[in-house]
This record gives C-alpha cells, structure tokens and sequence, in this order.
C-alpha cells in the first residue's frame, strides 16, 4: 500500500512539472486569487478600502508621471519648431532687407542718372536743335599720364564721324578721333596731342594746347598779351570743326585754362552733329 502512493505521489509532482500542467496550475492560481479578491472586496469592505485606495493613488500618480512626456513632448516639438520657422523667417527677411537696400541704391543711381540727363538734354534743347545733337554715355575713361581720351557708347550708325566736337553742357570737352559702328573715342582738351585754336575775351587770339595734366595752356598769344586772370576762352572756329563761341574755360595767372568741364568727372556727352555738316558745306 505505501508502495503505491509513493508511486501516486512521484506521478503526482512530475505532472505538476510538465509545461502544461505548470501553465493551468498557473491559472488557477489567477482564478483562486481573482475569487479572494472579489469575495475581501464584496465582504470585507473595511480592509480593502483602504488599500484601493491606496492602490488607486499608486496607480494614478504612476499615470501621470507615464502620460507627462505625452502632454510635453508636443509643446516642446512645436516651440522647437517654431524657433526654426522663426530663425529661418529672420534670415529670410535678412536676405530681403538686403535686396531692397540694392534696389533702393540702384534707383538712386538712375534718378541721379536722369537728373544729369535732364540737365544736359534741357541745355542743349535752349541752343540748339536736338535733331543735330547724339547724347552719349561714357563707357571707358582712358587716364594715362598724359593720353586723356575716353570711349562712348555712340558710333558711326548714329551719324558720328571723325573730327565731331564733343561738349556738354554747351561747354566743349574735345572732339571725335576715332570712329567705330557702335562706339567713338573722344580727344580730351587736356590730351598731349591736343591742339584748338581759341579766342579770349579781349579778342587775342591762341591755342590751346594739352598739356597731359589737368588744365591746357595757351600757346602762340601774341608777343606783347599779358594773361590776366579770370578771362573766357572761346572757340574761335577757324579749324572749321569747332562752333566759333564754344565757351571752353577761364584762365589763371600760370598761363593755364581752368576748364569749365572737369575731364575727369564725365559720365554723359553730347556730339554735335552739325558743325561736321557746315564744314562739309
């Protein structure tokens, strides 16, 4: 008989140590459980309140501690998000505050532009007939020490040709050289090959030579002229270019001719077309 239950006994454990006896074992043991709990909770309401509640408070401080990365997360991903969208804005409007600080410099270039152009166009229209003048801008400025030339953007296609007075403001700054279809190269009065004959206030008559520096000189004046100061220089127009009365300059006690167009602040010019045609005539 004591052989049998050990045997009974022995059977008994190792059932109880296979898998699935382990796993019903293990769900029984939830169902006892889930019983006692119900029945401490239905009939002993003075021990598990107390600790419900307790539980309860566990579990709910446990849920907000979990759901806070849930309720932060987003603030914290939308101000992040809004400081690139705001850094990326700031740059944007960087960028353009830059480009209408060019634009606002360049319309103040052409408005400074159209003055000029106004100035000379309002000049040459009370003295001459518009017809006969090319306005010209200056596309190179030639400034050696003693070659003073620059290239404008007119040429032969606009009627130019070589020998054509150049002035501005009805004041002469030198004449066409060199001719080209869509551009011409100006002799400066103050160019070392320079040479103009010129009347002065009194009458005498000179010419005006480039000295390679700033100001021409007066050349050839007769033997007993003395130069004052402050007398007008004229074309005379003997050369057959050059209108007779072109106002030039006015002369210092050096012998030179301070020029009433500073050569080296040109930007416009004007061609007069018609002093070519009278001295073709």
């Amino acid at each position: 008989m004591s052989v049998s239950r050990d045997d009974f006994s022995i059977a008994f454990r190792s059932a109880l140590l296979q898998r699935g006896a382990s796993q019903k074992f293990s769900v029984l043991s939830l169902i006892f459980l889930a019983l006692i709990i119900f029945f401490l909770d239905v009939y002993g309401t003075k021990f598990t309140s107390p600790v419900r509640g307790f539980l309860n408070d566990v579990i709910y401080r446990i849920s907000y501690l979990s759901s806070t990365p849930t309720r932060y997360f987003p603030k914290a991903t939308s101000n992040i998000s809004s400081f690139l969208n705001v850094r990326e804005e700031n740059k944007r409007l960087k960028e353009t505050i830059e480009k209408y600080k060019s634009l606002e410099l360049n319309v103040e270039y052409l408005s400074n532009q159209n003055q000029d152009l106004q100035k000379i166009l309002e000049t040459e229209y009370f003295n001459k007939n518009l017809n006969n003048i090319v306005l010209a801008k200056v596309l190179v400025d030639k400034n050696s020490p003693f070659l003073k030339s620059i290239i404008i953007n007119k040429g032969t296609s606009t009627g130019i040709l070589k020998g054509m007075p150049v002035t501005l403001n009805n004041y002469l700054v030198g004449r066409i050289v060199e001719t080209n279809y869509l551009s011409s190269r100006v002799l400066l009065l103050n160019d070392l090959n320079s040479r103009i004959p010129v009347t002065l206030g009194e009458g005498a008559q000179a010419i005006l030579s480039g000295s390679g520096l700033d100001k021409p000189i007066l050349e050839y004046l007769p033997d007993d002229y003395s130069i004052a100061k402050e007398i007008n220089v004229f074309a005379s127009g003997k050369d057959g270019i050059f209108s007779p009365g072109t106002p030039i300059g006015k002369t210092n006690i050096n012998g030179e001719v301070d020029l009433f167009v500073d050569p080296n602040q040109l930007s416009f010019v004007t061609v007069n077309l018609i002093s070519q045609q009278k001295g073709n005539l």
